[in-house]
């Protein structure tokens, strides 16, 4: 019966072309279906490269393709294989309708189908029968309307988008990618042979199913393409020994959180194109999954590089994997609020030295200091008296960091962070001195927003991840001077062990209760920025940004590339001469009130120091003055206790525990106390 409707199909077109008038007006009259195909969302980096893609709603993967992303000779065997005389038949080839009615009627089955690409295409377009006379005239009409509206180049890149390759696989990229993990744009031939030969079976010829099937029609495929000289011989046997996939290969999802942004902020897109360097994503993405290895199941990473001359984005790792596991890799904390610790300093030292109150070279001093009711302590929990400010920042003491942010003001700091672009958050909206240690929300990228503008001579301007649109105008946050000025010390770092000696630039930070590792830094062209803990906020025991998150840092810059950018010479007008030489306002920082404050030569209590706790041993309690002028007289809470001896070292008598207030005065009156805790 089919056999007899296909004779009887072949001519009745031939008599058909009779009335060509009626034929023309027939197939003008076609409704054609929709030829804008729904493709998958695909997310490219800077240079075409798929970095993920995404199932169009029904859960199938159909990703765009054009004739020129397809390997050329795997065209030759699809057209050899599938239809010949595509580019001289009208749609529709009464020769090889001839040709399947006769040999059905010989054989008593059918052979060969005689559909034409373009009738595949017509079928596929409107997801039609094959095998029934009316749906076979259907896709006949349909395939003379598109040979006369569209162009052959056009017919055959839609066959290249809708055809199925088995399960929820459409189109010949799609199933490139997932059965050999690569862009049809360079086949072997036994990859070409196969993709030729899926198509006509997707489902029994599965490669991932019936790998023994999916191979016999393969090399069905590659003896045609011998028969017809597209391969020789000897080609075709190393086709032939090719080993055929066994399994799918997972589709391209790298820089997923970035991915999932980008889609999200721009959903009417089908294309987004960003500026990210594949090549350079999956390496930092591999360095992220080692560098949590064997660290506890809950430690996170995130990694970000950046070009700072363009800004561009050109790595984004938001976590170490794309898993709702332990470490909620699902979370994003490129883009999570943290407390970046001690990395806000070189902004600090910036200002000051924009500002004039202070120059590398300067001294200050490293001591216990009270600011209102806010006593900061250095991490180490010692102090370091005189310093320079190029060693305060390079140690990274809290004291002068926050010394230096009184003197600017708070508001200065915290203006100069919306400048360059940092989204802050302040808990209680009230910007205090604890700012300059981490005493504020901000997120990896903004902090490398942050670093960026440092490292552009000053210049803060909006990093950006789309290769589309325009660039902001940058806006200048500190002066060349300055910024060259706290690259120059940043640069003189120790590297972290077993990391090169490269003068790169970099600060890391811990912030409270080791919640929080951080590093970041840059060299004369790129910036990036390592932050580790927990996404929960939880602390990390024993995290600190110099161990967890600089060699990391070190690593990254590594993968970026085989050597450092070198930094910028110093700016005409900086002034490269040692403390000595420097403008006398600037040899020795003066903190804000410094008028009121006590002469140079007035008596401290050297120890304890203020806020100390010590061990009260049974011979009493050793205390010692700096400055003044002797004889000396110590007081314990307002009572003397030792009255006018010249030892600057004394012990005074054994008393009980707990809080008390040490007072010292000098020969001249002046006097200086410390309150501490004995115990």
């Amino acid at each position: 019966m089919r056999a007899r409707g296909i004779i009887a199909l072949a001519a009745g077109l031939w008599l058909a072309a009779l009335g060509r008038d009626r034929i023309d007006a027939w197939i003008d009259a076609t409704v054609l279906p929709p030829l804008q195909i729904a493709g998958s969302v695909q997310v490219l980096d800077r240079k075409g490269a798929l970095i993920r893609a995404y199932t169009v709603d029904d859960g199938r993967w159909r990703l765009s393709v054009d004739l020129d992303q397809v390997d050329p000779r795997y065209v030759e065997m699809l057209l050899t294989y599938e239809d010949r005389r595509f580019y001289t038949h009208p749609g529709v080839d009464l020769r090889s309708l001839a040709r399947a009615g006769w040999q059905a009627a010989t054989t008593g089955r059918i052979v060969s189908g005689g559909s034409t690409l373009t009738m595949q295409v017509a079928r596929l377009l409107e997801a039609g029968t094959t095998g029934q006379i009316d749906g076979k005239l259907r896709q006949m009409r349909v395939a003379l309307a598109l040979e006369r509206r569209l162009t052959k180049d056009q017919i055959l890149t839609l066959y290249l988008q809708l055809a199925p390759f088995g399960g929820n696989l459409e189109g010949v990229r799609a199933a490139s990618l997932s059965y050999f993990g690569k862009e049809p744009k360079r086949l072997t031939p036994a990859e070409s042979a196969l993709l030729v030969a899926i198509p006509q079976a997707p489902e029994s010829r599965r490669p991932d199913r019936a790998a023994d099937r999916a191979e016999a029609a393969r090399d069905r495929v590659l003896a045609r393409a011998v028969t017809f000289d597209l391969i020789d011989q000897d080609e075709a046997t190393a086709a032939l020994s090719e080993h055929v996939p066994g399994t799918r290969k997972a589709f391209p999802a790298h820089a997923p959180h970035l991915a999932d942004r980008a889609r999200a902020e721009r959903p009417d897109l089908a294309e987004h194109r960003l500026t990210l360097d594949l090549d350079l994503q999956k390496k930092l993405e591999t360095l992220a999954r080692q560098a949590v290895q064997g660290k506890g199941d809950r430690l996170q990473i995130a990694i970000v590089v950046a070009d700072h001359k363009s800004g561009e984005i050109l790595a984004s790792v938001g976590s170490a994997a794309f898993e709702a596991d332990a470490r909620q890799g699902f979370v994003d904390m490129t883009t999570a609020l943290r407390s970046p610790g001690s990395t806000l300093k070189p902004l600090v030292y910036g200002l000051a030295f924009d500002q004039g109150l202070a120059h590398p070279e300067t001294v200050i001093e490293d001591k216990p200091t009270v600011f209102g009711a806010y006593a900061p302590q250095n991490f180490d929990k010692l102090f370091h008296g005189e310093i320079r400010l190029r060693e305060a920042l390079q140690m990274s003491l809290n004291i002068p960091a926050v010394m230096l942010t009184d003197a600017l003001g708070p508001a200065k700091l915290i203006a100069a962070l919306g400048k360059a672009g940092v989204a802050y958050k302040i808990p209680g909206d009230q910007p205090g001195l604890a700012v300059a240690l981490g005493g504020v929300g901000v997120t990896l990228q903004d902090m490398v927003q942050l670093y960026a503008a440092l490292a552009r001579g000053g210049v803060a301007l909006p990093l950006t991840w789309r290769a589309e649109g325009d660039r902001a105008e940058g806006q200048r946050l500190i002066s060349a001077v300055a910024a060259w000025e706290v690259g120059d010390i940043l640069a003189g770092l120790a590297p972290p062990p077993g990391a090169p000696a490269n003068r790169l630039a970099y600060k890391t930070g811990t912030s409270y209760g080791h919640r929080d590792a951080w590093a970041i830094g840059y060299d004369g062209r790129h910036v990036i920025g390592v932050w580790m803990g927990r996404a929960d906020g939880t602390p990390v025991p024993g995290a600190f940004g110099a161990d967890v998150a600089a060699p990391v840092l070190f690593q990254a810059f590594n993968r970026l590339k085989p050597q450092l950018d070198p930094q910028p010479a110093a700016p005409a007008a900086t002034l490269l001469v040692a403390n000595a030489q420097l403008p006398a306002p600037l040899q020795r920082f003066r903190p804000r009130g410094a008028a009121f404050a006590a002469a140079p030569d007035a008596p401290a209590v050297a120890f304890p120091p203020d806020g100390a706790e010590v061990e009260l041993l049974p011979s009493g309690l050793k205390v010692s003055v700096r400055g003044g002028t002797a004889p000396f007289t110590w007081l314990l809470d307002g009572a003397p206790v030792q009255i006018a001896t010249r030892e600057r070292e004394v012990m005074l008598p054994a008393t009980g525990t707990g809080y008390v207030t040490l007072s010292v005065i000098d020969a001249q009156g002046r006097s200086a106390r410390s309150t501490v805790r004995l115990w």
